[in-house]
C-alpha cells in the first residue's frame, strides 16, 4: 500500500475549488478514495433526522470530503509539496520548497 503525503492533523491549503486558499487541519484521510476532510473546509448542510443525539433534528452544517489534489501541506506558513526520502531506515517525509523534514 501506498502512503499517503497528507495525513491526520497536518494543516493543508485549498489549491483548487470554491474554497480556494482556505487553510484547515486534516479530520481523516480516505485512503481508498484519495479524499481528505479539512476542517472549515468544503460546508455543505445537511438535513437530519431526529435521533438520540440530536433530538430536534434539522439542518446541520458540516464538512464534506474534498479530492486530495486539491490541498497542499503548510509547513513553516509556506504551502509545499512533499517528498519521500529515507532517513537511516525510516521513510520520512520532506518539503520539497525547503528540504527540511517534516516528521
Amino acid at each position: 500500500m501506498a502512503t499517503m503525503k497528507i495525513k491526520k492533523g497536518d494543516t493543508v491549503k485549498v489549491i483548487a475549488g470554491k474554497d480556494c486558499n482556505a487553510e484547515g487541519k486534516v479530520i481523516s484521510v480516505d485512503m481508498k478514495n484519495h479524499r481528505v476532510l479539512v476542517e472549515g473546509v468544503n460546508m455543505i448542510t445537511k438535513h437530519a433526522k431526529p435521533s438520540q443525539a440530536n433530538p430536534n433534528g434539522g439542518i446541520v452544517k458540516r464538512e464534506a470530503p474534498i479530492d486530495l489534489s486539491n490541498v497542499m501541506l503548510v509547513f513553516k506558513g509556506k504551502a509545499t509539496r512533499v517528498g519521500f526520502k529515507m532517513d537511516g531506515d525510516k521513510k520520512v517525509r520532506f518539503a520539497k520548497a525547503t528540504g527540511e523534514v517534516i516528521d
